[in-house]
């Protein structure tokens, strides 16, 4: 009857009768394996491009940078692509198949660009940013450009996919989502640690192409083992695309901007739980952003159609992708910082002394240090953290996101402070005693207080965009993890070129902080001593837009057993005969719903 099936416990969607017995972290190891296979390649990749592009691309140190930042934040920047997919048009394993292959063909292409010597540019001096030029940029391009759409287009859609294998409705599985999220940053960790130690050393020791085909190997395992889990995942239902939803709160809004939103927000237009067949969880009304209450007025001449009238649900769903929009803001910063760690620490690297006793330790290796810290704290926050804060403060998590996500950020600020002091002391040791270097492993000490802050910072991001997005919006939302990023990465490139704009008119030497090859002669430690203080700056603006953020509430309808002809609503502000936050529309003569006792209360997440 109307897509649903009695049973003694209630009712339930064919969609959840479908999912029964599947999810779980039984689906999620499929997850967890493409996680740590592909995740081996792209860090490798993350760490190890500055060198290629300045040593066999023959970028200038300036141009080898903004080169890898450009591609890292482009990648991350179509995180977008695969998430807005994902939520509209393909289920979420589809997609992440579907632009894995991308990601395989832009591998492949590397590699083969890296393989042949008549598509390796020849010198042309220090004076220029880049020497590459005609078929030979084009191949480059091109590559990159099919590697950063893949890729991102995979991050878009593959945590949304493995969190939409814990129910958030069961009890029991709401503490699994934060397990969850850890055990793939700890996936990530271990793969990562894998490629910048092994993959790093095969590329720049034996041959550059070996190392872009071992990536190109494990992601092809990565998505054969992701495609092999498909019977036992859960496969949510797409709706309709949530850029369309935003648009229609927007406009109707911008239509209705003139009318007086009532004062008490039940005369709003809602979803009528009572003749609905998909009794989703109704989003409370927020005295926040009235103006776009304003979209939820229904006037007495018009009937609930699209770019009308929007529920109160949508308009909620639009007020909290507003309200997350400080927090993706605060942690741009944050990102550009760790740019730094994958170019111009790597470059402060083969300055040092690589030397373990005889083994020379590759300078791109070097991530390996926080990697390591990671891959031991996870497991003890995990175990020992979570379970002793859970007791303290009754969060399921031990602490909310939003404080997780402030602690990394704290701790990034030191990393930059501290990278300072080691450039200071890596460059007087270089000049006073040449060619005497000191050790390499004096980086570990900015690289490791950086992984332990990403540690916090990403697992925290990645959840709170994933719980608080509305159930539609999910892959969208997680993207935004990504998009912080991928603006972090842009904004490093810009710091770079006006850092040195500016710097090169004012400075006694007319040179630029960051000027030439030569980071011996230049003052690499003052940009990291000006990012320390902006990430000061940037986590007292990060305090007030998280003490300002309220969480989401929903409300789970008591909803009765009534056909539509039976159901009397406002002859002004009329509840709306639709199914769910997806907009779709249904026949309200068919409606059954579940009976639950706590039906009426409202679950509010702890603050």
């Amino acid at each position: 009857m109307g897509g649903r099936e009695g049973s003694s416990a209630g009712y339930k969607t064919f969609s959840e009768m479908a999912n029964s017995g599947r999810g779980g972290f039984r689906a999620a190891i499929f997850i967890y394996i493409l996680t740590s296979v592909e995740n081996m390649g792209f860090v490798a990749n993350m760490v190890s491009l500055f060198t290629y592009f300045f040593t066999v691309m023959f970028f200038n140190l300036a141009g080898a940078a903004n080169t890898l930042t450009n591609f890292m934040g482009a990648t991350f920047l179509l995180s977008l692509v695969g998430g807005i997919i994902s939520d509209t048009f393909l289920s979420r394993l589809n997609t992440c198949l579907i632009f894995g292959t991308i990601e395989l063909l832009g591998l492949m292409l590397m590699t083969i660009q890296a393989h042949s010597k008549k598509l390796h540019p020849t010198f042309c001096g220090i004076d220029k940013t880049s020497c590459v030029k005609g078929g030979t940029a084009a191949m480059l391009y091109i590559s990159l450009s099919l590697y950063a759409l893949g890729s991102g287009g995979v991050r878009g859609a593959l945590p949304a996919l493995g969190a939409d294998q814990f129910n958030q409705n069961d009890p029991s599985e709401v503490e699994a989502l934060s397990t969850f999220f850890n055990w793939v940053i700890l996936s990530a960790t271990i793969g990562a640690s894998v490629g910048v130690t092994v993959i790093v050393w095969v590329s720049s020791e034996v041959a550059w192409y070996w190392g872009f085909f071992i990536c190109l190997v494990s992601a092809f395992i990565g998505f054969v083992v992701l495609a092999c889990g498909r019977r036992f995942y859960r496969i949510q239902p797409r709706g309709q695309s949530p850029i369309i939803r935003v648009l229609q709160v927007i406009v109707v809004a911008f239509k209705n901007r003139k009318l007086t939103a009532p004062v008490k927000p039940d005369e709003l237009h809602e979803i009528n739980d009572k003749v609905t067949d998909f009794p989703e969880s109704k989003l409370v009304h927020t005295g926040q952003f009235r103006c776009l209450d304003k979209a939820a007025i229904l006037g007495k001449n018009s009937g609930p159609r699209p770019w009308a009238v929007c529920t109160v649900t949508q308009v909620e769903e639009v007020k909290i992708l507003t309200r997350m929009l400080p927090i993706l803001f605060s942690t741009i910063i944050m990102n550009t910082c760790l740019a730094q760690l994958q170019t111009f620490s790597i470059r402060q690297g083969n300055e040092m002394d690589r030397f373990l006793g005889s083994f020379e330790v590759p300078a791109s290796s070097v991530p390996v240090i926080p990697l390591v810290f990671m891959s031991i704290l996870i497991p003890l926050y995990e175990f020992v953290f979570v379970p002793f804060a859970r007791k303290i403060t009754g969060h399921p998590a031990g602490i909310t996101q939003l404080q997780r996500v402030g602690i990394g950020l704290v701790l990034s600020a030191i990393s930059m402070a501290v990278a300072g002091f080691v450039e200071v002391k890596r460059r007087n040791h270089f000049l006073k005693t040449p060619p005497v270097k000191i050790s390499l492993f004096w980086l570990s000490l900015q690289y490791g207080i950086f992984g332990i802050a990403d540690m916090f910072t990403l697992v925290g991001l990645l959840e709170f965009f994933y719980k608080e997005a509305p159930k539609g919006m999910r892959s969208l939302s997680t993207s935004f993890t990504w998009v912080s990023l991928s603006f972090g990465y842009f904004l490093s490139s810009i710091f770079v070129d006006l850092i040195n704009a500016v710097t090169k008119r004012i400075a006694p030497s007319k040179q630029g902080w960051l000027h030439g090859l030569d980071i011996n002669h230049n003052n690499l430690n003052l940009f990291y001593y000006f990012l320390a203080i902006l990430s000061c700056i940037n986590f007292v603006n990060y305090l007030y837009w998280a003490s300002w953020y309220k969480y989401k509430t929903e409300e789970l309808p008591h909803i009765e057993l009534k056909p539509k002809a039976f159901v009397s609503a406002s002859p002004v502000f009329k509840k709306e005969s639709i199914p769910d936050n997806h907009g779709a529309t249904t026949n309200g003569s068919s409606a059954l719903a579940d009976h639950t006792k706590n039906g009426d209360k409202l679950l509010k997440p702890s603050l």
